[in-house]
């Protein structure tokens, strides 16, 4: 079983139309192009920082969502639409809405994991300093796989990753936006980890490098596979990427090195405490 996957790595300007109708003419050239799933980047629908969160964010259901529900349905895509600043009881997330080809809301993650780092000399980031975390694992079924979506800093935590392979997902997706520190360091390095040490397929979507931003994203989106090599990849422009999964090299992959079934779960376990259902 093979489904095509299609990663956007969007060039993110200040104007908020300007990039929705980017966004939704770039999915129907992946979906011209035979991709069934399609990734969009973190923030894709504004610049991202904690000054333009609150400027930018929307309700949801809102434009910005509205306009990936029309997409999913006219195109009959599963669309992991990025992440989009979200506005809820007074609150801003860092939210991450997935649509089914019908158009229908499947999934809303909140990014769980905060992004508050301070490397002196380099970069600091204080997402916390307007966002709200969520509490949710997140995952999706397709008649493909299913899916476990986090979003950046997420994929940090080894520990959400093991969650979701436990849970059955054969393919991680992480809209996210590194920066020109950690991307180059962690960027590729986390992902071939996730996927290696889970025996999934990893996707991410970043935003398109733009020199001129408060902050510089790294860029290279990135498919790897169950052996933890990358099998696709973009430079730091705007560009979509594809990726034939293949799910019958992952079941061999796991058969092959069988560390599911030698797991010593006698010795040890990483269980979930969240009891919460994702909002919809």
């Amino acid at each position: 079983v093979k489904f095509r996957l299609a990663v956007i790595q969007l060039h993110v300007t200040s104007v908020k139309a300007e990039n929705l109708s980017r966004a939704r003419k770039l999915v129907k050239e992946a979906a011209g192009k035979g991709s069934q799933l399609v990734l969009l980047p973190e923030c894709f629908n504004s610049p991202y920082g904690t000054s333009f969160f609150s400027q930018y964010a929307e309700r949801i259901p809102g434009e910005s969502t509205q306009m990936l529900s029309e997409t999913a349905k006219e195109n009959k895509v599963y669309l992991v639409g990025g992440s989009i600043p979200e506005e809820d009881g007074g609150k801003l997330y860092n939210s991450c809405t997935v649509f089914g080809p019908d158009g229908e809301l499947i999934l809303k993650h909140r990014k769980i994991h905060l992004f508050d780092i301070d490397i002196p000399g380099k970069i600091r980031f204080q997402e916390s300093e307007t966002l709200s975390p969520g509490s949710s694992l997140s995952t999706f079924q397709t008649p493909f796989c299913k899916v476990g979506v986090g979003i950046c800093y997420d994929m940090r935590f080894a520990e959400l990753a093991q969650l979701y392979s436990r849970r059955g997902c054969e393919l991680l997706v992480y809209p996210g936006a590194f920066n020109m520190t950690t991307g180059p360091a962690h960027w590729e390095l986390l992902q071939r980890g996730r996927a290696l040490d889970n025996q999934v397929y990893v996707a991410t979507a970043s935003p398109a490098r733009d020199e001129t931003s408060s902050y510089v994203a790294w860029g290279h989106s990135t498919v790897v596979n169950p052996w933890g090599e990358v099998v696709s990849k973009a430079g730091p422009e705007e560009a979509v990427i594809y990726a034939d999964v293949d799910l019958q090299y992952l079941a061999d992959i796991r058969q092959q090195i069988p560390v599911t079934a030698q797991r010593r779960d006698d010795l040890y376990a990483v269980t979930s405490t969240a009891t919460s259902v994702p909002p919809t």
